[in-house]
């Protein structure tokens, strides 16, 4: 009975550990923590290349528009890492006007195709939820710029829990 106990335990610490790490995955802490902007700079900070950032949000954005363009410049950048050959990324965001503007540039080899990769597609639906755009300009030889818009408004800073 002890044995069946014990056991038990493990297989629920194991299952609360998987959640965590799936909440995570979800939401980085640093991005409910803290907001877009903070949650891009990590992002970059884990890059294996030079990311030049130049990131203007002087508040927080609604938790599934950072949700959505977080994820949105993670797979702009792994892209960057994992095909073209990028020596650096150069990452602009600012809201003005009601608009959030995200253009994410590398000096890679190009060729990115939202029509060809399940990634940028996903990216394109992502943000299209919230009336958002997605542009590709990635000739072959390069360079890629991916600029993404979202119509959204910008409060104060809070926290928030996604």
């Amino acid at each position: 009975m002890l044995f069946r106990s014990a056991e038990a335990r493990e297989t629920s610490l194991r299952a609360l550990s998987d959640l965590r790490d799936l909440v995570r995955g979800i939401c980085p802490p640093v991005l409910a923590d803290r907001g877009l902007g903070h949650a891009v700079r990590a992002l970059a900070l884990d890059t294996p290349f030079p990311v030049d950032l130049d990131i203007d949000l002087p508040g927080r954005l609604s938790t599934p528009v950072e949700s959505a363009c977080y994820f949105a410049v993670a797979e702009a950048l792994a892209n960057a890492v994992r095909h073209s050959g990028a020596r650096k990324v150069h990452i602009r965001m600012q809201h003005s006007a009601g608009l959030l503007r995200v253009q994410v540039a590398d000096d890679g080899a190009g060729g990115a195709d939202p029509a060809r990769g399940s990634g940028l597609r996903g990216v394109e639906q992502r943000l299209g939820a919230f009336d958002g755009i997605l542009a590709v300009s990635s000739p072959p030889g390069g360079p890629t710029m991916i600029a993404m818009e979202v119509p959204c408004a910008l409060s104060s800073p809070k926290t928030c829990s996604c």
